[in-house]
């Protein structure tokens, strides 16, 4: 990128004023030893500087920079828990052979620490979720996916989120799904190996849905605590769950 006119003159002054400057000093105390001194000193200084503006200084402003892009992630990312995540993970656990011993996994309290979240995340990487297509219903997830497909393709434009790869990849699975059962249009006449395909399809997203949540409900707890009290009393995973607070 090259400098602009008004940098350049900009520059060339500062450098005519330090030569004017330099010039006066050794005409007013005759000192010309001193002057190239001291000057040869601030020069030895000059790699320092460098140093710390191009470095420590950026590095600053980076560690500052990822904070807030971290804040405006977390804040599209809530968005998405709120009109799609949390009635999406409800869909997809009818479709899991083994929801109640998930449900125990994931009963998030409010009493639940940091060790607890990353314990069930640990968890999870080696849990066998039996997901089986032909246990819930697809009509139903079809119809809500294919209603939220323009806002999924909005968060897949989102520039900052290419920054948050696990989310990315949520997003990808999710909407991979919602092709899937877009182009199908009948959902009660399927063979067995198209529903062995979709079982897979839903177990992958559904994987990548608990774990994103998961993360996403330890950053409530940590940062936003009234935020946090909203999403235990609509956990999706406890049907005993109430907005009402008692």
């Amino acid at each position: 990128m090259k400098p602009s006119r008004w940098q350049i003159l900009f520059g060339i002054s500062l450098i005519g004023l330090s030569v004017l400057v330099y010039f006066i000093q050794i005409q007013i105390f005759r000192t010309p030893r001193d002057t190239f001194f001291y000057l040869f000193q601030d020069l030895a200084f000059v790699p320092i500087s460098v140093l710390m503006v191009t470095v420590i200084i950026d590095q600053v402003l980076r560690i500052r920079e990822k904070r807030i892009l971290l804040k405006k992630m977390n804040m599209v990312i809530g968005a998405f828990f709120s009109d799609v995540g949390s009635d999406l993970l409800r869909l997809l656990s009818s479709f899991d052979l083994n929801y109640t011993k998930t449900r125990e996994m994931l009963a998030v309290t409010m009493e639940w620490e940091e060790h607890e979240f990353s314990g069930v995340v640990n968890s999870l990487r080696d849990y066998e979720h039996a997901i089986e297509s032909r246990s819930g219903d697809l009509a139903e997830l079809k119809n809500f996916l294919i209603l939220k497909r323009s806002f999924l393709l909005g968060l897949l434009e989102n520039s900052n989120l290419l920054e948050h790869e696990t989310f990315t990849d949520l997003l990808w699975a999710v909407f991979h799904l919602t092709e899937e059962l877009k182009h199908r249009k009948d959902t009660s006449q399927l063979p067995l190996s198209d529903l062995t395909h979709l079982s897979g399809d839903i177990r992958r997203a559904y994987v990548l849905l608990i774990t994103e949540w998961l993360y996403y409900m330890k950053h409530l707890k940590d940062d936003y605590p009234y935020l946090y009290s909203l999403a235990v009393r609509t956990n999706p995973f406890n049907p005993g769950a109430s907005i009402e607070v008692r």
